[in-house]
């Protein structure tokens, strides 16, 4: 859950900073795409140092 989540806050947050740039939608999805692998990346890290710390 926690790698969806950040996923597509990454996506958001990809996104909205193209569009604070003044990009154009490609631009957005590019962004977007970007943010929300290495959120997703991170969110896996995350879920991996929960679970070891809860066994």
């Amino acid at each position: 859950m926690i790698v969806i989540g950040a996923l597509l806050l990454g996506a958001l947050l990809g996104a909205r900073t193209a569009q604070k740039r003044g990009g154009s939608l490609a631009d957005k999805l590019q962004y977007g795409a970007a943010y929300a692998m290495v959120f997703a990346i991170l969110g896996l890290f995350a879920t991996i140092l929960a679970d070891r710390m809860l066994l």
